[in-house]
């Protein structure tokens, strides 16, 4: 067991003691207590509204910011990337600006926005905050029989699977009903619905779903289809590890054409989707966005219910939460442990959810996402000092959101040691000269990326070979050629893979110059 080792990431590294002064002693504390503290800190009204920053400063005249070989300008024409760069490193501890090239150019952030949500939720709901979700019932229950309307009523969880609804399904049956005498009710308005979260998006790209208060395999399902002797047999179904039954609210046809290779109506109250012959091959699969997320929820849960033998009428979506008894609950993960999935994974439903959720947490809910970020902007010049940043969604899908990257580094460096942001970041490896990550790499950093078409963008946390601390924040973005997309060029337009590579490349012979040359 190591000792003697300083904090940066909040613990990320396991099994090592750090040195912290308590009480004007200096004492060994264990990364578990670490976290504890941290986490445990921020449960109910999270941080205890101390303020999240200051002003991030220069270093003193005099003391000018340590010098790296090959300048900023110069590496970053030599990347070839058309469009503007901006970067900021700082060092950790002071917010001293070590280098930086446009540093107060506002560009898209990206899902790089997800850092900011994750600690605007965090503040408003508190690290341990869950989500429920329940079945509701209005009357009595007698011989097995309820009388009255059986409800499902989301509460927001983004992490809700098939799999939980499940479980739902044989606890009802377990508290002994076999049949109800009423309606079966599916309520989401514990949230906004949201059709699509950007609607400039393609129909069929599963990461621009629906969001509502009752969400279910992040609002998507999944679609499979083999080739046969007498065409193709197609499948929806919302599958998860034990269940994966089929889906009646989305229907898949396959019709001959050339493009475009998905159409998507909503037929009938029905997610109606068409699919162009030539681009099925003999079979595959993949998952389509969800659009009408509660019915999704009750047609799944309907399905499951049966195969428990409880047998349950067509869903039906009401708009307020009907009152009645909790019969039983199923309840999310922690927050904190959501945050972390989604800063992970960049989960666009989760951000959006996690968001608006936050937003509501004052006692009123926001009459859209949309608006649900303008709550998000506003706190973020506020409590983060972002004065030119613009958020219009949680995630980062939408391009006008904007930040610079000299306030993204500032906000960082400020909640760094007491929200245990960096310790919910994903690792990130440097790469060689061949594109692959190094392994055992002594540069350590812990980020959150950003990816649209022409947007590329990185902002975390970055331990040097010799032990030094530092935040940065690296955005680069063509807005022309992002403005010229066309719908009909489909999911990845010409040009987007290799800007993209240029721009990764980049960011790593940024992040490789600033952890193997700079030393505290």
């Amino acid at each position: 067991m190591a000792s003697g080792r300083a904090i940066l990431f909040n613990g990320f590294e396991p099994e090592y003691f750090y040195p912290m002064r308590v009480k004007g002693k200096v004492v060994q504390v264990s990364r578990r207590a670490v976290l504890g503290g941290l986490f445990g800190s921020v449960a109910g009204t999270a941080f205890a509204n101390a303020p999240l920053t200051s002003l991030m400063p220069i270093a003193r005249k005099g003391a000018p910011a340590r010098r790296i070989a090959v300048s900023a300008k110069s590496i970053v024409e030599a990347a070839g990337l058309s469009g503007k760069t901006s970067f900021v490193v700082a060092d950790a501890a002071t917010g001293a600006v070590l280098e930086s090239h446009n540093p107060l150019l506002p560009l898209p952030p990206a899902s790089v926005a997800k850092s900011i949500t994750a600690l605007y939720a965090l503040e408003k709901l508190g690290s341990g905050h869950r989500f429920n979700t329940d079945l509701l019932a209005t009357g009595p229950i007698e011989g097995g029989r309820l009388k009255g309307d059986l409800i499902l009523a989301g509460g927001g969880d983004p992490t809700l699977d098939t799999d939980a609804l499940g479980d739902l399904a044989a606890r009802l049956k377990a508290a002994g009903i076999r049949e109800i005498s009423g309606k079966f009710l599916v309520y989401g308005g514990a949230l906004p619905g949201v059709k699509s979260i950007d609607p400039k998006q393609l129909d069929h790209v599963s990461y621009n779903p629906a969001v509502s208060g009752l969400n279910l395999n992040y609002n998507r399902v999944h679609f499979e289809w083999k080739r046969g002797s007498n065409g193709y047999s197609l499948k929806m179904d919302a599958r998860a590890k034990r269940y994966n039954p089929t889906v009646y609210v989305a229907k898949m046809q396959v019709v001959s054409r050339e493009l475009p290779v998905y159409t998507y109506t909503d037929k009938n109250g029905i997610d109606s989707w068409t699919v162009a012959r030539r681009a099925l091959g003999n079979g595959g699969a993949r998952w389509l966005p969800v659009r009408k997320p509660e019915l999704y929820a009750g047609d799944v849960f309907q399905t499951i219910a049966r195969s428990h033998g409880v047998p349950l009428p067509n869903p039906k979506v009401v708009k307020s939460r009907p009152k009645g008894r909790v019969l039983v609950r199923h309840q999310s993960a922690e927050l904190r442990v959501i945050v972390r999935a989604m800063l992970k994974f960049s989960t666009n439903l989760t951000a959006e959810v996690i968001g608006m959720a936050a937003s509501a947490a004052g006692g009123k809910r926001p009459a859209s996402h949309a608006a649900s970020a303008r709550q998000m902007t506003a706190w973020a010049k506020s409590r983060l000092k972002m004065k030119k940043a613009k958020f219009v969604d949680h995630s980062g899908l939408g391009e006008a959101s904007r930040i610079t990257a000299r306030e993204m580094t500032a906000a960082l460096v400020a909640v760094r040691a007491r929200t245990g942001l960096p310790g919910l970041m994903k690792s990130i490896a440097l790469r060689g000269a061949d594109n692959k990550p190094i392994k055992n790499h002594p540069v350590k950093i812990y980020a959150k990326t950003g990816t649209l078409n022409f947007v590329t963008a990185l902002s975390g946390y970055l331990r040097t070979r010799g032990g030094q601390d530092l935040v940065f924040t690296i955005v680069s973005a063509d807005l022309p050629s992002r403005g010229r997309i066309r719908r009909a060029d489909g999911d990845v337009p010409q040009g987007t893979r290799g800007w993209r590579s240029r721009a990764r490349k980049l960011q790593n012979q940024l992040l490789t110059r600033w952890g193997t040359t700079l030393s505290g």
